[in-house]
Formats: C-alpha cells, structure tokens, sequence
C-alpha cells in the first residue's frame, strides 16, 4: 500500500524520470520478493527472480546494442533487467504497447491495436486522419501515411497480437529478435514524436 502510494503516477507528472529512476530501483530488489511496479505505479505479482547477474547482462547487452543505433529513449526503458529476467519476451511486448499509448495519448482516442490505427491515421475520401504524421499535402505525404498505417497494423499483427494471446514458451524470442523489434519500434516512436493532430477526433 505505502509503495502504491508513493509511487502514484499523479505524483510525478511534472518528473517523469524521477518516477522512472524509483521504479527501476525498486524492482531490482522486489523481483527477488516476486513483485514488480508497473507502469500505473502498482505493485504487481511476477516470476521470483533468482539470478540477477544474469539479467543485468542482458540487460547491459541489449542496452548497449540499441544505444549504438541510436534508438528513441522511450524503447531504451524497456531493456531493464527485471523485464529480461523474464527473457526477451516481456521487453517487446511491453514497448510495443508503448506505441499503442502514445497513440491513444495524441490522438484522444481509446481504441486498441489495428482500430487503433485506422482511427488515428487512415486516410478516407469524406474523412482526415485525427493524426499526420506529415503535411499531407501532396500524393507522396499520402503515401507516406499509408505506409506508416501498414507498418503500425503489421507490427501489432505479427508481435503484439501473439504475445498476448499466446503463453511465453510457445514464443521463441530470441536476443536479434528483439533487438530489430525494439529498432522498429524506435522508428515507429520517433515518426509518433513527429506528428501532428490534423483532424479532430
């Protein structure tokens, strides 16, 4: 109850990273005990933990791998070691839902996955997308957002989709998958930093 509290998000809307900071310290010592704090700031029941050593190498690896290409700062928090102690698995799914919210959050919209999606940024002969993520003002802009809509619903379909219906150990996630899906991600994020509410909802 005290860390739900104390770690109440209302509470750090003027600091992200320090609610940030307390989070990752907190659950390199409460994965032992077989809880987490989430991003909602609740405590969260998860696997025990057993050998940290082992996830803070991966950890430090797939840290320093993204870092090298440069990737966007909202995929690098994904790569902590009490997500990778679960494997890879857990890392992706979690920043791939990253997308879904930032898009909820621009857009205003509450929808999910390829609705989502099309929501936010299809384009229609009677209807503008609520977001752009260019101007939009010549055939080349509206093919750019097609793109970028395909992009989005293939990344929900082929990861998102079956890592949440499907259990961990029917996922094989190996190091490189997750490394070039969390770099896919990335550019999803830095195109999401890029746009703009064009329409309304």
């Amino acid at each position: 109850m005290f860390i739900n509290r104390a770690m109440n998000p209302v509470q750090y809307t003027t600091n992200r990273e320090l609610f940030g900071s307390r989070r990752d310290e907190l659950n390199v010592v409460m994965a032992f005990c077989g809880m987490t704090v989430a991003e909602d700031g609740r405590v969260r029941r998860v696997t025990v933990a057993h050998n940290l050593d082992d996830a803070m190498e991966r950890a430090r690896r797939l840290h320093g791998a993204l870092a090298n290409r440069k990737v966007h700062q909202d995929v690098l928090k994904f790569c902590k070691a009490e997500l990778l102690d679960e494997n890879y698995f857990h890392a992706v799914f979690e920043a791939i839902k990253s997308i879904a919210a930032k898009i909820r959050t621009l857009s205003g919209l509450r929808s999910d996955g390829a609705d989502l999606v099309q929501e936010a940024f299809a384009l229609g002969k009677t209807k503008s997308p609520v977001l752009a993520i260019n101007n939009l003002s010549t055939e080349t802009d509206e093919g750019e957002q097609r793109g970028f809509v395909n992009l989005l619903i293939g990344l929900f379909g082929t990861i998102r989709n079956p890592l949440a219906h499907n259990p961990k150990v029917e996922w094989d996630m190996s190091e490189q998958d997750a490394l070039d899906i969390l770099t896919i991600a990335s550019l999803v994020h830095r195109k999401l930093d890029q746009a703009y509410r064009h329409n309304n909802p």
